[in-house]
């Protein structure tokens, strides 16, 4: 017997995940949600809970904390079962159902799974020579703005959560500093024209060459790309945002088909394994389009086609949610 048995098991409780949760009790199947991290939201929750969202369709502007609770609250009255903290490594086809082992052993039985797992396990790329001071100065995530109030903080890095976290500090902060290798970001271009019209003291092109201080972090040494002449910031605080390793070789174990760490889906959302579909970023497709929004009409799909699969006599298409009250 299996710990926990559902209809429909969700890998992943990121928006994506969050919103398969809906629509499997909106169409009346009993879901669980795993996530290996602690808490649903993804990587929201864990990089940027304080960011503000535009391109979801209906809210002008949504704070992502608010969003995942958004998502949860939509979710609710179908009571999915949360199992956070849980890495699902196996997978064995039963026939009528799936078996999910997780590395705590912990098994699910499911009639469908949905993979919504982002980019999997990530892991976030080391600051070199910044390994004394993690956790004393140095952090790799800004999930709250509130422990940097009135400090000198120095951000490392030139992608979307560098520029972000920047941005959200500054106010915050005593003062933000952005250092990146490159004169160009790589981050979405109306948050670099934020970037530009903001109070960030900006240092391009440098790269770290240590992390100073006694015990807790000072300040970091650059060097010039160009011209090789290295400088000192003092800070009270280090934000390393240089990035993150993904790893989907749990996924793989299963068998799963992908390509360059996504997993391959048809248009039904559905992967080459028997009853099992994946939605959001994990997904490749031809015209694939990585945005949250996409995400969302993903999970609806699998949802859909899954129930299909679930009971052979249903319909894809779920009815609109405005002909009955929901549970």
């Amino acid at each position: 017997m299996a710990d926990v048995g559902v209809d429909v098991l969700v890998v992943g409780a990121g928006p994506s995940g969050l919103n398969a949760a809906y629509y499997a009790g909106f169409r009346g199947l009993s879901v669980a949600v795993l996530d290996a991290l602690p808490e649903a939201g993804g990587q929201i929750t864990a990089l940027y809970p304080e960011k503000m969202i535009f391109d979801i369709a209906g809210f002008p502007a949504v704070r992502g904390k608010d969003l995942v609770e958004n998502l949860v609250n939509q979710a609710a009255p179908f009571e999915p079962k949360y199992l956070l903290g849980e890495q699902a490594i196996g997978y064995s086809d039963r026939g009528d159902d799936v078996l999910v082992t997780c590395t705590s052993g912990l098994t699910v039985e499911a009639k469908a799974v949905i993979v919504t797992g982002g980019i999997g396990t990530f892991n976030p790329r080391p600051l070199p020579g910044g390994e004394v001071f993690e956790g004393n100065g140095l952090e790799y995530i800004v999930p709250t703005y509130v422990p940097y109030a009135g400090k000198d903080v120095v951000v490392v890095g030139g992608g979307d959560s560098a520029v972000d976290w920047a941005l959200g500090l500054e106010g915050v902060a005593a003062s933000v500093t952005l250092v990146h290798r490159r004169d160009e970001f790589r981050a979405h271009a109306h948050s670099v024209k934020l970037l530009k019209d903001s109070s960030i003291t900006v240092i391009t092109p440098v790269s770290p060459v240590s992390v100073n201080g006694d015990g807790t972090v000072a300040s970091l040494t650059v060097r010039d790309v160009k011209t090789k002449e290295s400088r000192e910031i003092p800070c009270h605080a280090l934000v390393a945002a240089l990035g993150f390793t993904a790893d989907i070789s749990p996924l793989e174990a299963w068998g799963l088909a992908t390509q360059d760490r996504h997993i391959l889906v048809d248009t039904t959302m559905a992967t080459n394994l028997p009853r099992v579909f994946a939605a959001g970023d994990i997904t490749e497709y031809p015209g694939k389009v990585r945005l949250i929004s996409v995400g969302f009409g993903e999970a609806a799909t699998a949802v859909n086609n899954a129930a299909t699969v679930i009971d052979p006599e249903a319909t894809v298409f779920p009815g609109h949610s405005t002909e009955g009250a929901q549970a």
